[in-house]
């Protein structure tokens, strides 16, 4: 029987200037769906667990295809309640070489923003529940979004549903002193924490080291002695991030860390050449996700969400298109890129 995981959050239209253009100069724009923790739900689906999306949605036709978004690939959507005025917007404009990638959002009043926690049964979603995910992204959306979160998190925990979270600081939708007030206080709840060094530091007040992912340099050792700290202060049981070395929009360096405890874990580097970043790091948390619910060891969990990552990148949209097998390829060695016939 597959496991069943849940997600909750945002889903989003993205309006992205296509061929790489900039948003002044655009005549057209292309329209996909995606959202931190919806993205999360699709990598979940196409690798074949029950994965369950929570949110809620207008009941008009923008709305539906949104839901009809996530349907396509086998999200379930019997938890999203409908209601409310408008789905979120945010524009993407893609950058290239030195020229960075912009986003611009227009998501206030959005359904899930304005929701009830009584537009929810979590009772009913945490049935039978074996993980649920959440992001930092859901809490900083509205104060009711925030306390909708706590309550989602609270009848996970009395489900013994196994908690992780993406920490995914967004500086255009809270404070850092907002943010830190209130995912410490949310912390209680998670048994795996993944985010990367400016969450880490700006949400939980970790800085690890010398670390400069701008200028592409890593200190691992400054990982390694704040994943002890957020382990030893919050009682994770698993701490990890993705490594990102920034050459340019372009092209990056790329793999993760994780700490169980006992042992620190360093993926494999890979080198990539960017179609689309956005989901980048969702499509990492799925992966590890993946690997821990069906029992592989840290190790192999990590090499497997590194290269379904890896993958994404290569990937126009914020949904992670990729198969197990496929995954399992590239995690296993087979970087070549040579056609599949």
């Amino acid at each position: 029987m597959a496991k069943k995981v849940v997600t909750m959050g945002e889903l989003m239209l993205r309006l992205s200037p296509p061929n790489y253009l900039r948003f002044v100069q655009t005549d057209s724009f292309e329209a996909v769906f995606g959202g931190g923790e919806a993205n999360v739900a699709v990598s979940l689906a196409n690798y074949g667990l029950d994965s369950y999306y929570v949110t809620k949605l207008p009941e008009h036709h923008i709305g539906q295809a949104a839901v009809n978004s996530l349907r396509r690939y086998g999200v379930k959507t019997d938890y999203i309640a409908r209601g409310g005025d408008r789905v979120g917007i945010y524009y993407a404009e893609t950058g290239a070489s030195v020229r960075p990638s912009q986003v611009i959002y227009d998501r206030a009043n959005s359904a899930i923003a304005e929701a009830d926690i009584a537009d929810f049964d979590f009772d009913a979603i945490f049935a039978g529940a074996d993980w649920f995910h959440w992001t930092g992204i859901t809490p900083a959306i509205s104060d009711k979004a925030a306390e909708l979160t706590e309550a989602a998190l609270q009848a996970a925990k009395k489900h013994g549903v196994t908690v992780s979270v993406d920490l995914n600081y967004r500086k255009k939708l809270w404070s850092p002193e907002k943010a830190r007030r209130i995912m410490t206080h949310l912390m209680q709840y998670v048994d795996v924490c993944i985010g990367n060094e400016e969450d880490a530091e700006i949400t939980l007040g970790f800085k690890p080291g010398k670390s400069d992912v701008t200028k592409g340099e890593l200190d691992l050792e400054g990982y390694k002695d704040i994943f002890k700290q957020m382990k030893d202060k919050f009682g994770f049981k698993y701490v990890g991030s993705t490594l990102r070395e920034s050459y340019s929009a372009s092209d990056n360096g790329w793999s993760a860390m994780i700490y169980d405890g006992n042992e620190f874990y360093r993926s494999k580097v890979y080198k990539l050449h960017i179609v689309d970043r956005v989901g980048g790091g969702d499509s990492f948390a799925a992966g590890l996700i993946y690997g821990l619910v069906t029992g592989k060891p840290v190790g192999e969990a990590l090499e497997f969400a590194v290269a379904a990552s890896a993958l994404k990148h290569t990937i126009h949209g914020d949904y992670n298109l990729v198969t197990v097998d496929e995954v399992e390829r590239l995690a296993g060695g087979d970087a070549s890129g040579r056609v599949q016939r």
